[in-house]
């Protein structure tokens, strides 16, 4: 392989990777705690929505709240991760070295 061919390659490459990881952090995540809280985040890790049911908000025990809250942000935060481990994963895949 010529290094013009191996420089359109990289080229193209790091086009797709730019393309996939815009079209991630694009992309809404949404996730329920507890049946009570409902949050929305953007791949890029914006919260879009956070709706917390009016029967969770106990003024006696704001600390079970605070941590569904919590646990929703988190595992929203961590669908995210997955999704881009999953899209280094495929993009490394795709990298192959002619030497």
């Amino acid at each position: 392989m010529n290094m013009n061919a191996l420089m359109q390659q990289a080229q193209k490459m790091q086009r797709e990777m730019a393309k996939q990881q815009a079209e991630l952090e694009a992309r809404l995540f949404e996730f329920t705690s507890g049946g009570a809280i409902h949050i929305s985040i953007r791949g890029n890790r914006k919260i879009e929505k956070l709706e917390i049911d009016k029967d969770a908000i106990d003024p006696e025990d704001k600390e079970m709240l605070e941590d569904m809250i919590k646990v929703a942000i988190n595992e929203a935060l961590a669908m995210i991760d997955k999704e881009y481990e999953k899209l280094n994963s495929r993009l490394s895949a795709n990298m192959r070295m002619p030497f």
